[in-house]
């Protein structure tokens, strides 16, 4: 009990800001266009020197070979989801337009906007080198077969003429973020403290901002639009029962003595809810954008129940 209600209290402020989020958009305060640009401030500005500092202050060289590992691990379990993610699909016989959704929140998760905060909330900071190891794997997958799973999964059973990818969405401002930092570490080029101190302010907005997007995204979704057919009862299973299962499976088999953070980490972060670009890649494939916009929405809401459940039993 005490446990659980541990894991309470610490999605509690999480809730507040989202909610506060939710609030304000309902009551007018934010500009049809502010969610769009929050969201491009914290991708391409905040999270970035987020990252860089983050990177430079827990991470050695030392420690980023050792923490290499950790990226079979992950890739591991996301090739196992997408194994299992198939065949689910084809024994429900679900439907064109909804198969690329399903696939997708199977295996990638909304680790910017919900992963990254609720990952420093529950276990700080000094976590964060380990929610970068499954970052980039689930940015890989998501912009090479996930992405091209929604962009040519359309309704009429036809392949649109957008499944085409980006590749250069393989490198978005986060990852940049990143790798650059990675430089800075592997030749030990040192950074001016008062360059350390300017992209910490910066890097810092990354967490409030991030969950009042998500309580912005919810209001103009509407809870009223929610809906729990069969598609979405089995993908919303996928996500929040097999996605940590198949992490935990991965890791017990496979990673003995792995350290209590990193393993949290990991699944925590199979945890979370689905991408909210979903529906964005749903309409590019001629999908169904309304069941994918009902499977964010919903998935995003679960995840305050859902998490403290699987921080419980990760105890």
């Amino acid at each position: 009990m005490n446990i659980l209600l541990t894991s309470i209290e610490s999605i509690i402020p999480i809730i507040v800001i989202i909610v506060l989020g939710y609030v304000l958009q309902n009551r007018g305060w934010f500009a049809e266009s502010f969610g769009a640009n929050l969201s491009r401030l914290i991708m391409n500005v905040a999270l970035p020197a987020s990252i860089f500092v983050s990177v430079m202050k827990y991470l050695t060289l030392d420690k980023l070979i050792s923490l290499s590992g950790g990226l079979l691990y992950t890739f591991g379990a996301f090739i196992l989801g997408y194994i299992v993610a198939f065949i689910t699909v084809k024994v429900f016989k679900v439907r064109p337009g909804r198969r690329g959704t399903m696939i997708n929140t199977f295996v990638n998760a909304n680790t910017i906007f919900i992963g990254l905060p609720l990952n420093i909330a529950l276990f700080g900071n000094e976590a964060l080198p380990y929610f970068l190891i499954y970052y980039i794997t689930n940015t890989v997958s998501t912009w090479t077969l996930g992405v091209y799973l929604m962009t040519s999964d359309s309704k009429t059973g036809k392949k649109a003429g957008a499944n085409k990818f980006d590749w250069k969405k393989l490198l978005p401002a986060p990852l940049i973020g990143f790798l650059i930092a990675l430089a800075f570490l592997v030749i030990k080029i040192p950074v001016p403290s008062f360059a350390t101190s300017t992209l910490t302010y910066i890097g810092n907005l990354v967490t409030p901002l991030s969950l009042l997007y998500i309580g912005i995204v919810l209001s103009k979704a509407g809870l009223k639009t929610i809906s729990l057919d069969k598609d979405t009862i089995i993908t919303l299973i996928g996500r929040f029962v097999l996605g940590p299962a198949l992490m935990i499976a991965i890791l017990s088999l496979t990673a003995k003595g792995m350290a209590t953070a990193e393993y949290k980490t990991f699944v925590i972060q199979s945890a979370a809810p689905a991408l909210a670009v979903l529906p964005i890649l749903a309409h590019q494939g001629d999908g169904d954008v309304e069941f994918s916009t009902n499977v964010v929405t919903v998935s995003t809401i679960l995840f305050v129940i859902v998490v403290p459940i699987v921080d419980m039993i990760l105890g």
